[in-house]
């Protein structure tokens, strides 16, 4: 019999409907239930794709014994943490400061008043591996609510207030803004250089995640100071996690993350935000590299995104399971899910799907033997293999004896052979809820990827289409221009949940993004307006810098500010960098003031702390920096005006806004909101160039040489 999530359209919410426990959402319902009855909350928050949330499932959720505990003695609340990540950063920090600990599956015991009092985040149903189990967990907090409930209940108030002190604005105690010097950067960049693993590639050890916004940050140092160790750390990482297993070598696509050092066995699920943000980071560094594996991982990665994570109305979707059913000899699917099972091979599997005769080469390649590959401290993955770069082309052809061109020509054949086999097994599920912020980062990507590519790769119009086609989506299923609100999720034609910071930032990073590859007006008036809403609707006026939310819902108990660059970068990052990029396009002494207080917040020493604001100090490296403008009018089928942005796209230029012009209506459409394009003109009715900076030009040109010595930079 299914419970009330069976109503709800999160995929993690859908997932639980069958559970014999009493599933309420998060909603007036559930909460007014737990005051009326005096009960606890058992708050249970994770999403769709999360392996550990499955296993706890699996144990617990459809356990009797568990189910009539809780449905007896709780109410209890399902959130997935992707659609309300507001309640998710509450409580999780309640869980890491009372654990030292977070992830997910979380799980938080409150009182009806929303304070937490107790927490954790996977517990088994009974105890094992040192973890309490949940049915005694149970037990022990019920009988506590009965007895000694005043006790817990003040404990929780004391708790909250602590809370709520550590998450209150304060402005600067001498009430000034102080910006950190560039020498912070320097200091930002030792931090790296102790945590650099110069073996294995990354940062710190296993488990080792990709975080884009960590390499972003060391490329722009590279750019600003010419210093090469943040570059050589930042290449020789894109490289391991690009050859390693934690890169789907098959279908395309990166996983979550590495289980070991080496970025060798990964923990399987997809996500969106991992995608766009390294195409991003592989984009750059091909720039600044030259060399051309880069921008071919990227195109890669969006080949996988644009096939298996875009929907049918245009929007991206979210993620893909790390878990799926294993199949038989004839592709039928038999036992329970299981970690990895879709990319898994035996050695059998693989010479059954290439033939025999590439079998060899595929194994050698692909680290394949017949004992399996994959250690996972749990032993789940014994006998199986994870295909990773084992050995590179050349030395292939040495070892087979054969010419280059030929070893990459069967490799070609092994992995449309290795898909075609793939295909016949049951996929991992599908998380097909398009999120505004990861839709952002995606846009941004793809656009990023069209502008940079155009000219070069048969797909750069296909990557400029998906962006084009996601941001019109947005548009037009999650973006109130009434209220001048954007929301949260869309899925199987329902848009809900007002928006959080996070959602207009990226977005309105794809945004530019977009602007800068197609000079199409529209997106920079909807940007310029994203940025006022997020500057009304979260800007700290005391502290600087954007809340994550509102405030408006009385049920999150603490408005707090997202600080730190993980999985995805923190809402008050991007948005100091989009708003780098406004203020020299259209001049405002209030948002270049909200950009110098949000990075005065990290005071003095933020270098320091540079593992957990890699953005940030991207975006203060970009305010030293500063920012030119690179203006390019022409029609943009012209071969004149291409070879132009061809010599722009082959340089590193992380401190230049791109703004092509297309001469007529277009153009005086832009220049009303960009009032100096109006005397940037064609010169001898030929593509023109113009650098400037401080909205001051260099001569202008219609010669690609002459632009390329303007432009300075590495190719």
């Amino acid at each position: 019999m299914a419970n009330r999530l069976a109503g709800e359209r999160s995929p993690y919410l859908l997932q639980h409907a069958a559970n014999p426990v009493d599933w309420y959402p998060w909603g007036p319902e559930a909460l007014a239930r737990a005051r009326a009855e005096q009960k606890p909350i058992f708050l249970s928050i994770g999403y769709s794709t999360c392996h550990w949330c499955h296993v706890m499932e699996r144990e617990s959720f459809e356990h009797a014994g568990i189910a009539a505990a809780l449905n007896a003695h709780f109410v209890s609340i399902k959130v997935d943490r992707e659609e309300r990540p507001d309640i998710d950063r509450v409580y999780m920090l309640f869980v890491q400061a009372t654990t030292g600990q977070g992830g997910w599956p979380m799980t938080v015991f409150l009182t009806p008043d929303l304070e937490p009092f107790y927490g954790g985040t996977y517990f088994p149903p009974t105890a094992r591996h040192g973890r309490p189990g949940l049915l005694d967990v149970l037990e022990e907090i019920s009988r506590t609510w009965r007895e000694e409930r005043e006790r817990v209940t003040t404990s929780a108030a004391t708790l909250a207030d602590r809370l709520r002190q550590a998450t209150r604005p304060e402005a600067p105690a001498d009430g000034g803004v102080h910006v950190a010097p560039p020498q912070a950067l320097d200091e930002g960049l030792a931090e790296y250089v102790k945590a650099y693993d110069a073996r294995w590639g990354g940062f710190g050890t296993a488990p080792k995640f990709p975080r884009p916004s960590e390499l972003l940050f060391l490329l722009r140092h590279h750019a600003l100071s010419g210093n090469t160790e943040g570059l050589d750390m930042a290449l020789e990482t894109l490289r391991a996690m690009s050859t390693g297993g934690l890169r789907d070598h098959v279908g395309g696509g990166i996983h979550r993350y590495s289980v070991d050092a080496f970025w060798r066995v990964p923990h399987f699920e997809k996500m969106l935000y991992d995608q766009a943000q390294m195409v991003l980071a592989l984009l750059e560094a091909g720039q600044v590299s030259g060399d051309p594996f880069h921008a071919s991982v990227a195109e890669d990665t969006l080949a996988y995104v644009a096939r298996e994570l875009t929907g049918a109305e245009g929007g991206f979707l979210s993620a893909e399971d790390a878990d799926s059913v294993p199949a038989d000899e004839a592709g039928r699917p038999h036992a329970r899910p299981s970690e990895g099972a879709f990319y898994l091979w035996s050695l059998e599997e693989l010479a059954e799907a290439v033939g025999d005769a590439l079998a060899p080469l595929a194994a050698a390649r692909f680290g394949v033997t017949a004992e399996g590959n994959a250690a996972d401290p749990l032993g789940e993955l014994r006998g199986r293999n994870v295909l990773y770069v084992a050995r590179d082309i050349e030395d292939l052809a040495r070892d087979f004896g054969r010419p280059v061109d030929e070893i990459i020509r069967d490799l070609r054949t092994v992995r449309v052979r290795l898909h075609e086999a793939r295909r016949q097994r049951p996929r991992p599920s599908l998380d097909d809820k398009v999120l505004t912020a990861w839709n952002g980062l995606a846009i941004a990507a793809f656009a990023r990827a069209a502008r940079q590519l155009r000219g070069r790769s048969a797909q750069a119009e296909t990557w400029l289409r998906a962006a084009e086609r996601a941001a019109q989506f947005v548009r037009d299923t999650l973006w109130d221009a009434n209220r001048g609100v954007l929301l949260r999720r869309w899925r199987a034609g329902e848009a809900a949940i007002d928006g959080y910071a996070e959602d207009y930032a990226c977005l309105a990073w794809g945004l530019l993004e977009l602007f800068e590859a197609t000079g199409d007006a529209a997106w920079l008036e909807w940007t310029r307006d994203l940025h006022a809403q997020l500057d009304d609707r979260f800007w700290d006026e005391v502290g600087g810098g954007w809340f994550s939310t509102t405030g408006d819902d009385p049920t999150v108990l603490l408005r707090m500010k997202e600080d730190y660059d993980g999985a995805e970068p923190a809402a008050s990052a991007v948005a100091v960098m989009n708003l780098l990029r406004l203020v020299h396009l259209m001049p405002d002494a209030a948002a270049l003031a909200r950009i110098e207080r949000t990075l005065a917040r990290g005071g003095m020493a933020i270098g320091r702390a540079a593992r957990a604001v890699p953005y940030l100090l991207a975006g203060l490296t970009t305010y030293h920096a500063g920012m030119r403008q690179v203006v390019i009018v022409g029609d943009p089928a012209d071969p004149a005006t291409l070879a132009l942005h061809d010599v722009v796209a082959q340089r590193y230029l992380p401190f230049a806004v791109v703004v092509p012009v297309t001469p007529g209506h277009a153009q005086a459409r832009l220049a009303h909101l960009l009032p100096f394009l109006e005397t940037l003109t064609l010169r001898d009715q030929r593509p023109t160039a113009y650098v400037c900076e401080g909205f001051a030009c260099q001569a202008p040109t219609t010669d690609p040489d002459t632009l390329a010595r303007q432009l300075g930079g590495a190719v």
